[in-house]
Order: structure tokens, then C-alpha cells, then sequence
């Protein structure tokens, strides 16, 4: 992999910044469009884009009253599932059909469920374990890792059991969890031991308008100074990091005129702009970059869930971060603070820990962004206010935001396609990826397959045939991420950038 740098360092690390490894998850346009013409119909539920069904169950919990048990997305339907204890008629039953959601009836009440989890932190904080609600069971699903044997398994299967039936369930993971501080290429630092090696998430600007960007706190409170390359000078300083507990850290780049793009380098010539921070939701099919394993794809399966790494610090000591989103989506050592988002451009988390690899597959829990950027009042979005995306500015290269410029740069590109009504284009043999990640339900786990992809990527339009991307679409020839795209030449990612490749 080659990385090309702006002299002075004034270009920033792309985000995620190295081309995915192997076969990895194609992003496609946004194929989901809510059909939403007109006032809900009480009695069937609406579908949804999977952003938008997380924005609704986030405005759902912040109300919950004691008859909420959670929310999850049902990509097959592309429904939001809320569930529910103490029959229909109840206030979090009526708001949700009038928002156009399915309602279920459960047993077990988010309160009961949380319960429930601070009865494991009490009696079960052992190294190699976790648990996390899952909405779709009603439960509280609890993991033990390889290295949780004999008396350590016996007194997990007690306090589960003690919890009573059908409040949680048990299962064993062939790997050990660990964080995934070492092994790629992305940022590196030199620690007591020696170099430690993590991923970029996502570019912010920090509360003092100075160009920064988030990776995983564990990375953070190893080592001060972070470098672009091996053997580089340090390029980024950490403001902020915190772990356990929470698994975030906030790096400001050491020279302020850095420009920080707000996207994700997905490799392969994709880049995703980073629109807005989202709350992830059971169901919901999220991408994974980093710097090991590049691109990959799966669904959330858990929140709010608890992780009891072994500490590295302290021989037979715990590192428990709580609050995480947990995940199928496979990960390495080196991918460690990468960035989980959605395929429209939303932040959703920071790549923590978990069990095993990508040959495998496993467990892999993230930090939420949304989280990371309240405590340390960072906002997402391009430092020194001279960001790329704006199609008309640094990445236009070839016109003013005419078909590449208008595509990638402002959004109605890789992440958006100008609506996703995948016209023309779009609607060819692409559309349906050949197996998992499909554009049409989003319900795939693991890594899609490139299929053909003769509408998706091709000449003539992205996905939408005459739209921002047409003639130039996200990843051909003249994309809008090459030759004379929208962030190339004299572009922030692409050219000059330091990751993009080339």
C-alpha cells in the first residue's frame, strides 16, 4: 500500500485509512427509502431506511416509562420492532404505532433487563466475559470466552442461572476477547514494550475549532504521540482518553491548518462522507473499516453491553468497559478505534475488542460515537473550517461540483446517491450483490461479495443513471474519487491525500 502526503502535513489520515483487504462489503447507495407518503396508518407498521428506524427508537427511549423493553430494526421487513410489557393500550404502545412502528409484546422491561446486568457486574465481572441486552430475544445475552473454564464457568453458570428463567442466555465463544491495539498500519505510536499500532475512526473538529479525530481510548492511554507511518514523526497528540470504563480518545493534529475530511476511505476508490453521529440498533446492518482487515459488513446485535477484557496492565486484573455496541461484524488485531458506520453516511462507533478473526468470525464490540463526542465536545466535520465535501471547494478538481464534484463531495454521493432511487444504473445485476449485505434489506452479516456490480460502480452513473454521480460515478474510471473527481488532484483524499492510496 502506498500513502501519498501534501508536504507540511497538511493533508489528514482518511479515515479508516487503508484499502480493504481481500473480498470486502460493497457499499451501495441507499436502496431503502422510507415510504412514508402521508400520516401513518395506526394499524400497519411503515418501513423504514435503517438511519431513520435508529432515529425513531432513540426518540422512543428517551421517554421510555416502565413499559419500554427496547427497539430493533427487522430488515427482512424493513420494520422498527418496539417492544413492549403491559399490553397495547399503554402510552409507549400508542406513540409507537403513530410513529409508524411495529409493537410487540415481551415479558421483560428494559428495567428488568438492566437489572439483570447489575446483578452480573456483581457476582460475574470475570475476565473473558460480556453481556448485552438483545431486544430481539428479550434477554440479556451473556458470553464467555475460551478462557472462562472450571470454577470461573461454574460461577458464571450459577449467576445466570440465579437471574431466573427466560431473563438471559448463555453461550460460549471459541476465541478470547482482547482489544485490538496492534497488528495494521493505520496510526502508530512508540509505548513502553513497543509499537503500538491502531486505526483512525473519524475525523472531528475539537471543542476549540482545532482539526482532531476520535480512535479507541485503549490506543489513547498507550502512548501520547501517534505518527502516520512506522517510522514517521508524530503528526497527532492526545487531548483526551479514556479507558476502561469507556473505550474513546480525542487526538488533535499537531498542525492546525490540517485538513480532516469528514468521510471514510472504504478502500477500493469508495469513500463514504460522514454526515451525522447515530445511535446503532439491534438489526441494523453496519460497515467496518480498519486498518487490518479493511472493509467489512454484519448487523448489531446487542447495546449496552459490558465487556470484561484481561488486563494487560495488571496480571489478573479486569478492564471493564461498559455501554458498548455489539456486533458480527469480524475484526483483527490493528483495527482497534476504526470506524463502525452505516452506508449513508453515519457515525456509529469505534472499534473496542472482542473474539476472533475474520477467517472465523466472531464478536466485536464498539464505543458509540455519540458518546465520545458529548464527553469530549468534539463535533464531526472538517478542522480549520476547510473540510472536504462541499463539491464546490478543495475537492472539485474538474468543474464546480458537476457530477463528481456535486457526488462525493456534498454527500449526494457514496453515502447518499442523490435519494438512492437507484435509476437506470442502479437497477442492474449489482443490485443484488450475490448473498449477503443486498441492498434491498440490508440484513446480510459478514462480507458481501463484489458480485458484478455492473450498475452499482459503472460509467454511467453511481446508481442513479442522471444524477450527481453521472458519467462519473463513486468508483470507476472517472469516479468521483480519481482522475478528475471530487477528491482527487487537489483534493483532500485522493492524490494528496495520505491514505488514499495510489
Amino acid at each position: 500500500m502506498s500513502h501519498k502526503r501534501i508536504p507540511k502535513r497538511k493533508a489528514a489520515i482518511a479515515a479508516g485509512s487503508v484499502v480493504a483487504l481481500g473480498a470486502a462489503a460493497v457499499l451501495l447507495p441507499n436502496a431503502m427509502a422510507s415510504q412514508d407518503g402521508g400520516a401513518a396508518d395506526n394499524a400497519t407498521p411503515r418501513t423504514f431506511k435503517a438511519t431513520d428506524a435508529s432515529s425513531l427508537a432513540a426518540q422512543l427511549a428517551k421517554n421510555p416509562g416502565d413499559s419500554f423493553a427496547g427497539a430493533y430494526y427487522d430488515s427482512a421487513k424493513q420494520q422498527l420492532v418496539v417492544n413492549v410489557v403491559g399490553g397495547d393500550n399503554n402510552n409507549v404502545a400508542v406513540q409507537a404505532k403513530k410513529a409508524g412502528a411495529a409493537v410487540r409484546q415481551v415479558a421483560n422491561s428494559t428495567a428488568s433487563l438492566k437489572s439483570a446486568a447489575r446483578t452480573l457486574k456483581a457476582k460475574a465481572t470475570i475476565p473473558g466475559t460480556s453481556w448485552a441486552v438483545d431486544p430481539r430475544t428479550d434477554k440479556v445475552v451473556v458470553t464467555a470466552d475460551s478462557t472462562v473454564t472450571g470454577a470461573k464457568w461454574n460461577r458464571l453458570q450459577s449467576t445466570v442461572k440465579s437471574l431466573g428463567p427466560g431473563m438471559a442466555t448463555l453461550k460460549k465463544s471459541a476465541g478470547a476477547f482482547k482489544t485490538f491495539a496492534s497488528g495494521g498500519d493505520a496510526i502508530f505510536a512508540q509505548a513502553q514494550g513497543g509499537t503500538v499500532r491502531c486505526s483512525l475512526g473519524f475525523n472531528v473538529t475539537a471543542s476549540d475549532g482545532k482539526p482532531a479525530f476520535l480512535t479507541a481510548g485503549h490506543c489513547g492511554v498507550a502512548a501520547k504521540q501517534w505518527a502516520d507511518s512506522q517510522n514517521g514523526q508524530p503528526v497527532a497528540t492526545v487531548d483526551q482518553a479514556t479507558f476502561p470504563g469507556n473505550d474513546f480518545s480525542l487526538l488533535k493534529y499537531d498542525d492546525p491548518n490540517t485538513q480532516a475530511p469528514s468521510e471514510v476511505n472504504a478502500g477500493n476508490g469508495q469513500t463514504v462522507q460522514i454526515t451525522q453521529a447515530v445511535d446503532a440498533t439491534v438489526g441494523s446492518t453496519v460497515f467496518r473499516m480498519g486498518s487490518t482487515t479493511g472493509l467489512h459488513n454484519g448487523q448489531v446485535t446487542g447495546l449496552d453491553a459490558t465487556v470484561n477484557f484481561q488486563s494487560e496492565t495488571n496480571p489478573g486484573g479486569v478492564d471493564t468497559v461498559n455501554g458498548l455496541i455489539q456486533t458480527n461484524v469480524c475484526a483483527e488485531p490493528g483495527d482497534s478505534g476504526g470506524s463502525l458506520f452505516t452506508q449513508d453516511g453515519g457515525a456509529v462507533g469505534l472499534t473496542s475488542g472482542g473474539s476472533g478473526d475474520c477467517t472465523k468470525g466472531g464478536e466485536t464490540f464498539f464505543q458509540p460515537v455519540t458518546a465520545a463526542l458529548q464527553a469530549t465536545g468534539a463535533t464531526l466535520g472538517a478542522g480549520n473550517g476547510a473540510g472536504a465535501g462541499n463539491g464546490n471547494g478543495a475537492g472539485n478538481g474538474a468543474g464546480n461540483g458537476n457530477g463528481a464534484g456535486n457526488g462525493a463531495g456534498n454527500g449526494n454521493g457514496a453515502g447518499n446517491q442523490q435519494g438512492g432511487n437507484q435509476q437506470g444504473g442502479g437497477q442492474q445485476a449489482g443490485g443484488d450483490q450475490s448473498g449477503t449485505a443486498s441492498p434491498g434489506d440490508q440484513s446480510g452479516a459478514g462480507t458481501a461479495s463484489p458480485g458484478d456490480q455492473s450498475g452499482a460502480n459503472n460509467g454511467s452513473g453511481a446508481n442513479n443513471g442522471s444524477g450527481a454521480n453521472n458519467g462519473s460515478g463513486v468508483s470507476n474510471g472517472s469516479g468521483a474519487n480519481n482522475g478528475s473527481g471530487a477528491n482527487n488532484g487537489s483534493g483532500v483524499s485522493n492524490g494528496s491525500g495520505i491514505s488514499q492510496g495510489g
